[in-house]
């Protein structure tokens, strides 16, 4: 069975003001700096094929796990175990000034999607493109508090489970259990086998990894308080500013979990731009399931920019 990180080397840390970050890294050290973020219930895997694809091409790949995955932890027992989109944004943009990225691209998939359109938003000048899978996926309370269609409120049943006192507790007595029910109903024809699943599960098992994920379903309808910290740039994200840098759009033909449809998010995007379906029966977790897909992506949002 792989152990985790087997397929991506020997993990290195950082140290930003909050988190001691646990990333992956692969490609020459004086390639073009890309940075791959995961999502929930993903872990750093989500690119364990891809990576090896832009390092041959030369790329410089930096995957880390997100704040409450893996092997990055907080520094302080006092730091808030918050999930809202603007921490992980932060977390984000501070690794990024850490390692001394010149302006990478930025890739992600679920959360990891939403922080790579943040980064775009706010900080244009230190993101040379972003490749986004479901596309623009920022958001705010105050479109949380709009009810949905009921088909679509359906489809986010996790996040009112969470919302209650029982989802907590049964998302931390039955955590992997949870996460292989999601990837099997946001990927319906992924056929990944046991080891792969255990591979990224392993992240799961982070202590601050329940409090982060369910502070992060409630924080978006209203239901939990952010930090002051944040304010500010919430402020900005609900506004929903363009993405003003070269982009493109990923979707899987078979994804099963909540995501918008492209035409719904095309005026977002006012630089050059490419939506991309990919075909096959790829769900969710489109950088695992299609990884030429995505690291070609990555190469043609690289060359966009000119």
């Amino acid at each position: 069975m792989p152990t985790p990180s087997s397929r991506l080397g020997p993990l290195k840390r950082v140290r930003t003001s909050v988190l001691d970050i646990a990333y992956a890294e692969a490609g020459p050290a004086d390639g073009r700096p890309v940075l791959l973020l995961h999502g929930w219930p993903y872990d750093v895997h989500t690119y364990a094929d891809a990576a090896p694809l832009l390092a041959a091409a030369g790329f410089r790949v930096i995957i880390p796990y997100l704040r409450g995955f893996g092997a990055t932890r907080f520094l302080t027992d006092a730091s808030p175990r918050n999930g809202q989109q603007a921490a992980l944004a932060s977390d984000a943009i501070e690794l990024i000034e850490a390692l001394g990225l010149e302006r990478p691209i930025v890739g992600g998939c679920d959360w990891g999607a939403r922080t790579a359109c943040i980064l775009a938003v706010l900080h244009p000048a230190r993101v040379r493109a972003i490749v986004s899978v479901s596309g623009y996926l920022i958001g705010s309370q105050a479109a949380g508090a709009t009810p949905l269609a009921p088909e679509a409120e359906r489809s986010w049943w996790y996040q009112y489970y969470f919302a209650t006192e029982r989802g907590r507790q049964g998302y931390a007595l039955h955590t992997h259990d949870f996460a292989r029910l999601i990837w099997k109903t946001a990927s319906p024809r992924w056929t990944f086998d046991e080891p792969t699943f255990l591979r990224s599960a392993a992240a799961l098992d982070n202590p601050d990894h329940v409090p982060i994920a369910i502070h992060n379903y409630r924080w978006r309808l209203g239901l939990a308080e952010g930090e002051a910290r944040y304010a500010a740039m919430e402020e900005r994200l609900a506004s929903f500013p363009p993405v003003t840098i070269p982009a493109v759009t990923l979707e899987g033909d078979a994804n099963g979990a909540p995501h918008p449809r492209a035409c719904d998010y095309r005026a977002r995007f006012t630089s050059a731009y490419e939506h991309r379906l990919v075909e096959g029966g790829i769900g969710h977790n489109l950088p695992q399931e299609a990884p030429d897909a995505f690291a070609r992506a990555i190469v043609d949002a690289d060359r966009m920019v000119g």
